[in-house]
């Protein structure tokens, strides 16, 4: 691939880390009103009403999110190249990154598609049948961020192994990684309580992952601009400025 190709090829899926970030939250907050979670313990008549309050919300959210999802597939790609450059070529860790960060899109497009069929026509299921759904959607969507502990460790040591002069990452970044891998562990907790922390609507389980992941989420395409940028400038091959 041409090196301005490839250059602008990872700035806009650097971007879409963003864009996909941006569209869920005004989407599951704002129209669906799905998260903040509501809790576990609220009964089955609860929730039949609020799915039939907000069908309107979830549905037209789900179908947004769709459009979205896959582009981050372009996010997980250009943060595996960049891990690529630390490990000389692909190695366990840049591969390891690639495999799990393909789940990624699986991890919001599941659940989206268990509260869709919850949403669909709630009037005419019963209510112990949409808390059933509503309990998979939770499972799904917390309980699955489990898998992505492995996806921010390695990254987080591949930033440490970086012994260039100028490193892809810095250094700080390996330790934000560290610190989500840990608040991401106790979503597993939620099969097993209905309150408190550890609950799927609790501090442990989803607001304190929620935050971490929003300063990953910001942090990791600021900082994969600014390493495609750097392979740009050490490329011997290209005289041109780089594009703007």
């Amino acid at each position: 691939m041409n090196k301005n190709v490839l250059y602008q090829f990872q700035r806009w899926s650097a971007l879409s880390g963003f864009l996909v970030m941006i569209v869920i939250g005004v989407c599951w907050f704002g129209f669906a009103r799905l998260q903040p979670p509501f809790s576990p313990s609220e009964s089955a008549e609860w929730v039949k009403e609020f799915l039939i309050d907000n069908r309107s919300g979830i549905l037209w959210s789900s179908v947004v999110i769709s459009f979205v999802i896959p582009l981050e597939y372009l996010f997980v790609t250009t943060t595996s190249w960049q891990m690529r450059r630390i490990e000389r070529g692909w190695g366990p860790l840049s591969i390891i990154q690639l495999l799990t960060g393909v789940v990624a899109p699986i991890g919001f497009m599941y659940p989206l598609f268990v509260i869709s069929v919850a949403a669909y026509r709630p009037e005419e299921r019963s209510p112990e049948i949409l808390q059933v759904l509503t309990d998979m959607y939770f499972f799904f969507y917390v309980g699955f961020a489990l898998i992505f502990v492995l996806q921010v460790l390695v990254i987080g040591f591949a930033v440490l192994l970086d012994k260039r002069r100028t490193p892809v990452f810095p250094r700080w970044f390996a330790y934000l990684n560290f610190f989500l891998g840990v608040v991401l562990t106790p979503g597993v907790f939620i099969f097993v309580v209905k309150d408190g922390p550890l609950a799927w609507s609790g501090l442990f389980a989803f607001w304190l992952p929620c935050f971490a992941y929003l300063a990953w989420k910001v942090a990791t395409p600021l900082l994969l601009l600014k390493a495609a940028r750097s392979e740009f400038e050490e490329s011997d091959d290209v005289a041109e400025p780089i594009p703007a």
